[in-house]
């Protein structure tokens, strides 16, 4: 056995008796990783790798400014938000300062999970009722409460009724049966999941989405989709819960917020995962009277939330987005990069879309749209295996999900390009 495979193999032991069994990775062959910079990243064994995956590194791994900031911090001093510090306030003015709607009051957290966890809390606290509604292939975390809502796993002691799940968009199929129809199709289904919810005695208090709709395989929407699902939401008195943490921070290089690029008005808006480029960092973002029905209900407090080391690493990152115009970069990286993928030619591909740093290719085995998740997932691997890290999205796993850091440039795009091109030749259709 490889030296290199011999140490993929004690690492894996370790992590199973240290960590616990059946702990997820990517690929067959595991990635060990040593180190990043920019959208690179390099394993043990010296390969480098492109990156065109992970949002956490959002504006490249390692990003020098973002290090300084945390280090100068934490030099500094580092407590939680019971002292006064103005890193907290300054960082909430100028985040909410790229937002619209009065959404104007914050609370900084640690993980996306607690985020959407206390904007579900928010919306009981505001209407006083605790039926909550997703789509049928989200992802929102994993505290207990998120976990309700995850379309792959079944919740210990199984579903619980006060969670409904309605048909995600899908444009290759739409709600519905055609164009014409999707939005209301879509709007129809959470008509029925409130008036179940309501039936059932526990009301309904909000509805939370993604608005680039990420997991369920970031179908093409137009701006203003979602205008009969809010008269549906508005008209039953519930609270609309955009979950950011992955369109959000302007990855998808037109808008800062995927709410906007569809044309949502929130009341309550969640992020995490970029907005300290890998610092544990994560917020919500509501209007001031729902934020102080949540404090006066609940009585909040996050030790490590809004720290100032957290602080501190968060506005470097939008120092970052805006000296080194990152979402310009993701617009017209992003527009170059669609245009080559869909230049590709093979038979498997039913799609292509996406819009800046967020891109994917759905593949499907013929006419009827059969999904191929096998055929994706050797896809996905032979990247992998050819120096380009992506993985897989949509309701079956069969799309790649192309979602690499703000600073992807035309010749990293010119890279993954060519070497999808030549990947899809090896694979059997």
């Amino acid at each position: 056995m490889p030296d290199s495979a011999q140490s993929t193999a004690t690492i894996l032991a370790r992590r199973e008796r240290l960590l616990g069994p059946n702990m997820t990775t990517f690929y067959d062959t595991p990635v060990h990783l040593v180190r990043g910079e920019g959208a690179w990243v390099w394993d043990a064994d010296g390969n480098r790798l492109l990156d065109c995956y992970n949002n956490v590194p959002h504006v490249g791994h390692a990003h020098p400014k973002v290090v300084e900031a945390i280090t100068k911090q934490a030099l500094t001093l580092n407590t939680h938000t019971r002292y006064l510090h103005e890193g907290i306030l300054d960082y909430a003015d100028r985040l909410t300062a790229t937002m619209r709607h009065d959404l104007s009051a914050m609370i900084m957290v640690c993980t996306g999970s607690e985020a959407n966890d206390i904007a579900l809390r928010m919306a009981r606290a505001l209407t006083g009722k605790t039926g909550i509604i997703g789509t049928d292939n989200t992802y929102h975390g994993n505290t207990d409460l998120v976990s309700h809502l995850s379309a792959k796993k079944t919740p210990i002691g199984g579903h619980v009724d006060w969670v409904k799940k309605v048909p995600a968009p899908d444009n290759l199929r739409p709600l519905g049966g055609s164009d014409d129809t999707h939005a209301q199709a879509f709007a129809d289904g959470i008509q029925s999941a409130i008036d179940e919810l309501e039936a059932s005695g526990h009301g309904f208090s909000a509805l939370i989405l993604d608005p680039f709709f990420a997991n369920e395989g970031c179908p093409t929407l137009p701006k203003g989709f979602l205008e009969p699902a809010v008269e549906v939401v508005r008209r039953a008195g519930g609270v609309i819960i955009a979950d950011e943490v992955q369109p959000g921070f302007g990855r998808t290089g037109y808008d800062f917020w995927g709410h906007e690029r569809i044309g949502l008005v929130p009341d309550i808006v969640t992020m995490g995962k970029p907005m300290g480029n890998g610092h544990p960092v994560a917020g919500v973002v509501a209007r001031p009277e729902i934020l102080a029905q949540f404090r006066n209900a609940f009585g909040y407090f996050n030790t490590f939330g809004g720290n100032p080391v957290s602080a501190a690493a968060a506005n470097a990152v939008l120092d970052v987005l805006e000296e080194e115009d990152l979402v310009e970069n993701a617009r017209d990286t992003g527009d170059y990069t669609l245009n080559l993928l869909r230049q590709i030619d093979h038979p498997m591909i039913a799609d292509v879309r996406g819009s800046g740093m967020f891109l994917g290719m759905e593949f499907v085995a013929d006419p009827a749209l059969t999904p191929t998740a096998d055929f994706t997932a050797q896809l996905v691997e032979e990247m992998r295996n050819r120096g380009v890290l992506l993985h897989s999205m949509g309701r079956e796993y069969h799309a790649i999900k192309i979602r690499p850091p703000m600073c992807f440039n035309r010749t990293q795009a010119d890279f993954l390009i060519d070497t999808l091109a030549s990947a899809l030749k090896e694979i059997p259709a």
